[in-house]
């Protein structure tokens, strides 16, 4: 269940599950594919809305070293100033999809794989949600927008994760620049999470 809380500012932040974050991408999948990619920049990447349209294939790559996926994004810089560029990491399965996503749409290495506005994919996350509030009669899923994909992206790698990832690590590929920017993101750890970590 979509966990929801209320700030002092009136605004409302959302923190959602594995399983959600999959079910949301499916959800926008069944209206076009490119909205699934887009989704899956964000809640499996920790992609802003306004990075998602500047990856272009050909800013995906292996690496050796890492035994895993990068990629190079340029994105906010949280101390201010001049946007910075960073190596985001990406999951296999979403790798191959986009891949996959790639070929079948004929996507060249220097175009935007979601070739659409930050807005126009804040509005999918938004459309998304809201059928999938419909279909469940879910309130939570009302309140979703794009940001909570990343703080969902953060709270599980950081919180949830039985194997959690040290921050240096988060804040690398993440791009932030210091714990106190990364800190409004986390949700507290669910119950579940709790009677793991005291019972090793």
């Amino acid at each position: 269940m979509v966990s929801v809380q209320e700030s002092g500012a009136g605004q409302t932040s959302c923190w959602l599950s594995r399983d959600e974050c999959d079910d949301l991408a499916r959800e926008a999948g069944d209206v076009d594919w490119k909205r699934e990619v887009a989704i899956e920049l964000m809640a499996q990447c920790g992609l802003r809305s306004d990075e998602v349209p500047r990856v272009t294939p050909g800013d995906i790559r292996y690496s050796d070293d890492g035994d895993c996926w990068l990629f190079r994004v340029e994105g906010k810089n949280t101390d201010g100033g001049e946007p910075k560029m960073r190596d985001a990491w990406m999951p296999d399965d979403v790798e191959r999809n986009i891949s996959k996503f790639v070929r079948e749409r004929d996507i060249a290495d220097d175009e935007p794989i979601v070739d659409v506005s930050a807005s126009s994919v804040r509005r999918w996350v938004r459309e998304a949600a809201q059928s999938i509030a419909e279909r469940t009669e879910s309130d939570g899923w009302e309140h979703v927008s794009s940001h909570d994909l990343r703080r969902s992206w953060a709270t599980w790698h950081l919180v949830e994760r039985q194997d959690p990832v040290d921050v240096r690590t988060m804040m690398a590929i993440g791009g932030w620049s210091s714990y106190s920017a990364i800190e409004p993101y986390l949700h507290a750890p669910t119950e579940g999470r709790i009677g793991e970590a005291m019972s090793m």
